[in-house]
């Protein structure tokens, strides 16, 4: 087994190498795994190192840190460190970018969440080729609307595939947290399984899946991926999400938001959803 981590000052993502054939991408920022620019650049590095690499086959998204899985954007980041980002290989700015370049990857690519699962963490489980969720502890969340923003990954282009259009409009509007068992039952992830059985069965699948010859799985997954939306889809869905930021309501609710605790440790974060509806005018 080899680790790597992305060659950055501070490494907010793990890789290691279960094998030649199985990875694992584990996400570490604590306290509370949020995402700002800095684990943006180091997605896209392990992007790059895994679409260089012939041997890989599948790929597990994990968390290290106790409760969250990934959770949503780092707002105490300066806004410009990210849109001032250079376009990634697909023509989308680096977060729709990773994620359509993980759907399209011609590696089988699961994640396993336990934890917040929050804006971004939903978005890499919706861009993932299979997800598994912890039915004590995942809670997953397009929490965007509620604080008057426009989610920025592309769940608007993907969850109405997944789920249906009634029911991503539900996910969508609410903002509400959904716990692993609703989760399995609207199809949003493959299954929630026992918190203490989590683990076993993902290692279990991703063992076996890297047993199998490459050139199948890519082939396959290639053909799968005929009904995929296109990018311009996750592009529109990126350029509101910026455009939002820069409305005094999303403004205004981040820092509604802020003045509960909102950014640390604590029952706002954990409770996001419900905080969303108090601070609602």
């Amino acid at each position: 087994m080899t680790t790597m981590v992305a060659p950055t000052t501070t490494a907010q993502i793990r890789v290691t190498r279960r094998s030649a054939a199985y990875w694992r991408v584990t996400i570490d920022n604590p306290p509370i795994n949020v995402m700002g620019p800095e684990m943006v650049k180091q997605f896209q590095e392990v992007m790059h190192e895994l679409e260089a690499d012939e041997d890989v086959r599948v790929v597990v998204f994990d968390s290290a840190v106790d409760g969250y899985f990934l959770n949503h954007s780092d707002f105490l980041a300066k806004l410009e460190d990210l849109t001032s980002m250079p376009e990634g290989p697909t023509g989308l700015p680096p977060w729709p970018d990773f994620l359509a370049r993980l759907t399209r990857l011609p590696v089988a690519s699961i994640a396993l969440i336990r934890g917040r699962a929050t804006g971004n963490g939903s978005e890499i489980t919706l861009a993932c080729d299979m997800s598994f969720a912890s039915r004590e502890k995942a809670i997953i969340s397009q929490w965007e609307v509620g604080v008057g923003m426009v989610a920025g990954g592309g769940p608007m282009a993907r969850l109405p595939q997944l789920i249906g259009r009634n029911r991503a409009l539900e996910v969508l509007l609410s903002s509400e947290d959904i716990g692993g068992d609703q989760a399995e039952a609207y199809g949003y992830v493959n299954r929630a399984l026992p918190d203490a059985d989590l683990d076993a069965f993902v290692e279990t699948l991703a063992t076996r899946i890297a047993k199998f010859d490459k050139w199948a799985i890519a082939n396959t997954k290639r053909l799968v991926n005929t009904s995929l939306p296109p990018d311009v889809e996750l592009g529109a869905g990126w350029d509101a999400c910026i455009a939002s930021l820069g409305r005094s309501a999303a403004q205004d609710g981040i820092k509604a938001l802020m003045a509960r605790g909102f950014h640390q440790p604590g029952d706002v974060e954990n409770r996001l959803g419900y905080y969303l509806g108090q601070i609602a005018r």
